[in-house]
C-alpha cells in the first residue's frame, strides 16, 4: 500500500512541479501583453473587444472603479444565468424537453456558477438543457475563473507598484485571462479528455439494452408496491468534454452529470483522472511563480508554493491513510468481506474503505482527488465524500474551511494566501516590536482592518449558517443521517458554499427553498465579501512607497517565513473551526473506534 501511495502522490507532485514554471511564465507574459505570438495573431480581435467595451489597455482603474466594474459584470451574469434557466423550456437545444428550472433552484445555480462555487442542488442530466449547460453554466465557468485571475493580478500589482493610484483595468484582465489562458488550455484539455472516452455530442438520450435485467418497485393504483423488471437503461448524452475541461482548468467543479467526475462519461480512465487532478492545480501553481516574477523576486513565489505544497502533502497523507485503514466496525462476524486483525485486536477492513469509490480509481486516487479538489476551490468529486471515514471526511472539510489556500482556486487561492502572508508578517512584527512590512510595503491599520474582514467573513457565514440550519425544521428535515454525521453534512454544505468550493457530503437533501436561499446567500457574500477588501488592500499597497531592505527587515522567502505562513493558516483554521468539527467528524471517529 505504501509503495502504491508513494508512486501516485510522488508522480502527481513531480509533474505539477515541472509544469509550474512554464505555466507561470505564460501567465505573466499574456497578462502583461508581452507575448509576441499573441500580439501578432490576436491583437486585432483583442482591440475589437476593447472598442466594444469602450475601454483601452492604456486606461487603468483605481481599486474602487475596478471593484464596481467587477460587481456589475458579475451581477449581470447572475441575471443572465437565472433567466436562461427559467426560459429553457422555450429555447433550442433541449432534446429532452426539460421544463423551466424552479425559481429558488435557478437563483441558487445562477449565484453558484457566477461565484465559481458550482454548488449543484439539482441533477444536471435531468434538469438542464444543452443550451443551459453551454451558454449559461460553461460560459460562467470561464468568466468566474477569469474574475479570480483578474483580482489576484490587481493585488500583485498593488505589491509590485509604488506611489500608484491604479491597479490595472478589469476589462483588459478579464479579456486576456479568458482568451489566452483559459480558452487555449480548455481546448487542448477537452481534446485530451475525448481521447480518453469523454463524450461530446448533441444527441438525444439513448435507450440501450442492459446485460442483466434491473428490478425496481412502482406503486399500482391501490398504492401497493409491485416489482417490475426492465432490460433497458437510458444513457444521458451531451457536450460533456467541453464543460469538463473548463470545470477543472477553472477550478469550477460543476459536473454535467449528477455523479460528477465519478461518471464514466466525465472521467472514464485512471489517466483522465490523473489529468483532471493536474488540471485543477495547474493555474493556481503557475500563479505562485507568476507572483514571484511580478514582484521582482522569484523566491517569494516559491516560498508561497512551498507552504501550499507542505500542507497539501500532509493532508493527502492523512486522508489516504484514513481510507486505507478502513472501518473497524466492520468485523468478521458483521461483514461479508474478509478482514484482518490489528495488533490491538480490532478487526480492520481488508484493503481499506472502498465504499463510495469507483473500482477503476481505487483508494489512493480517490482520496488524493478528494484532497486536491478541496485544497483548490474546485468541488469536482470522483468519490462519495459522504462515504469517507470520519477522518477521511474531516480532511476535505477542513481544507475548505482553511479558505482553500492550498493551492486554492484560480486566483482566489493565491490572493487569500497573500492575505495570510500579510497576517503572518503582522504577527511577526508584533513579536519583535517592529512595524510589519511585506515586499517593501508597511502593513498599516487600514490593511489589517481589511485583512480581518477577509479572514472573518467566511467563518461567520459558515458557523452562523450552520447554526440556523440545525435550529429550524426546514434545515433538519433534509438530513438523511441523524447524529454527528448529519451535523457534518450540514457543516460541510455551509463550508462548501461560503468558501466557494461546491462539493458536498451528498447525504443532505439541499434542493429546497430553504437551502437554495441560505446557500446562495453564503456563496455570494463568501465570494464578494472577500474580493472587495482584497481590492481595497491592492489599492492601499499600490499607493505606498517602497521601503528599502534593512537589517530589521524580516526575509519573506526562507524556511522561517514558510513556517510562519503555515502556522498562520493552521492556527486561524484551528481556532475557528475545531469546536464545530468536534461536534461532527471528531465525535463520529471516536464512536467508530469505540472510545
Amino acid at each position: 500500500m505504501f509503495s502504491n501511495t508513494l508512486v501516485q502522490v510522488g508522480l502527481f507532485l513531480t509533474v505539477l512541479l515541472l509544469v509550474t514554471k512554464p505555466m507561470g511564465l505564460w501567465i505573466v507574459n499574456v497578462m502583461n501583453g508581452n507575448c509576441k505570438i499573441i500580439n501578432r495573431l490576436s491583437a486585432p480581435f483583442e482591440r475589437l473587444i476593447y472598442r466594444t467595451l469602450g475601454t483601452s489597455p492604456d486606461t487603468e482603474m483605481g481599486w474602487k472603479q475596478y471593484a464596481i466594474a467587477l460587481l456589475l459584470f458579475n451581477l449581470v451574469g447572475v441575471a443572465f444565468v437565472y433567466i436562461l434557466q427559467r426560459w429553457q423550456v422555450w429555447l433550442p437545444l433541449n432534446p429532452q424537453h426539460f421544463s423551466a428550472v424552479s425559481v429558488d433552484s435557478s437563483f441558487n445555480t445562477a449565484i453558484s456558477f457566477v461565484t465559481n462555487t458550482n454548488w449543484q442542488g439539482y441533477s444536471g442530466e435531468t434538469t438542464m438543457s444543452y443550451l443551459s449547460q453551454m451558454l449559461g453554466l460553461t460560459v460562467q465557468n470561464f468568466l468566474s475563473a477569469a474574475t479570480g485571475i483578474a483580482v489576484v493580478f490587481a493585488l500583485i500589482r498593488g505589491f509590485a507598484r509604488h506611489t500608484s493610484k491604479t491597479i490595472g483595468n478589469f476589462w483588459v484582465d478579464m479579456t486576456r485571462s479568458t482568451l489566452y489562458i483559459l480558452l487555449p488550455l480548455s481546448f487542448v484539455f477537452a481534446i485530451a479528455l475525448m481521447g480518453q472516452g469523454v463524450i461530446q455530442n448533441f444527441d438525444a438520450y439513448k435507450e440501450v439494452s442492459t446485460l442483466q435485467p434491473t428490478t425496481y418497485s412502482t406503486a399500482n393504483e391501490a398504492g401497493q408496491l409491485i416489482n417490475q423488471t426492465a432490460n433497458t437503461q437510458t444513457l444521458a448524452m451531451g457536450p460533456v468534454a467541453s464543460q469538463e475541461a473548463i470545470k477543472m482548468i477553472g477550478t469550477n467543479g460543476g459536473g454535467f452529470f449528477n455523479t460528477n467526475s465519478a461518471h464514466p462519461f466525465e472521467n472514464p480512465t485512471p489517466l483522465s483522472n490523473f489529468l483532471q487532478m493536474l488540471a485543477i492545480f495547474l493555474i493556481p501553481a503557475g500563479l505562485c511563480f507568476a507572483f514571484g516574477m511580478m514582484v521582482g523576486d522569484r523566491r517569494q513565489g516559491w516560498a508561497v508554493f512551498s507552504a501550499m505544497a507542505i500542507v497539501f502533502v500532509v493532508m493527502a497523507a492523512v486522508a489516504i491513510s484514513a481510507e486505507q485503514a478502513g472501518n473497524p466496525i466492520l468485523t468478521a462476524s458483521g461483514a461479508d468481506q474478509t478482514v484482518s486483525v490489528s495488533q490491538s485486536g480490532m478487526a480492520l477492513q481488508s484493503g481499506g474503505n472502498m465504499e463510495g469509490k469507483e473500482t477503476r480509481f481505487g483508494i489512493v486516487s480517490s482520496a488524493l482527488f478528494a484532497t486536491v479538489t478541496t485544497a483548490a476551490s474546485c468541488g469536482a468529486v470522483n468519490t462519495m465524500h459522504d462515504s469517507l471515514t470520519p477522518i477521511g471526511g474531516l480532511v476535505p472539510m477542513w481544507l475548505i474551511q482553511l479558505g482553500e489556500v492550498i493551492f486554492g482556486g484560480v486566483g482566489s487561492g493565491l490572493y487569500t494566501m497573500l492575505i495570510y502572508a500579510v497576517l503572518a508578517v503582522f504577527i511577526a512584527g508584533l513579536m519583535i516590536g517592529r512595524t510589519p512590512e511585506y515586499l517593501g510595503k508597511k502593513i498599516e491599520i487600514f490593511d489589517m482592518k481589511m485583512t480581518a474582514i477577509i479572514i472573518l467573513v467566511t467563518p461567520l457565514l459558515v458557523l452562523i449558517g450552520t447554526a440556523i440550519a440545525v435550529s429550524v425544521t426546514s434545515g433538519t428535515v433534509g438530513v438523511a443521517n441523524p447524529g454527528a454525521h448529519g451535523f457534518s453534512e450540514m457543516l460541510y454544505a455551509l463550508s462548501s458554499a461560503a468558501n466557494n468550493n461546491g462539493s458536498a457530503f451528498a447525504g443532505l437533501s439541499a434542493n429546497t427553498p430553504f437551502y437554495n436561499t441560505l446557500l446562495a446567500f453564503a456563496m455570494f457574500f463568501g465570494r464578494f465579501g472577500i474580493i472587495l477588501p482584497v481590492l481595497a488592500i491592492a489599492g492601499s499597497m499600490a499607493a505606498k512607497k517602497r521601503i528599502p531592505v534593512s537589517l530589521g527587515t524580516m526575509p519573506t522567502h526562507g524556511a522561517l517565513f514558510v513556517t510562519l505562513l503555515i502556522g498562520a493558516v493552521i492556527l486561524v483554521g484551528a481556532l475557528t473551526y475545531i469546536p464545530a468539527l468536534a461536534l461532527g467528524p471528531v465525535i463520529e471517529h471516536l464512536l467508530m473506534v469505540g472510545v
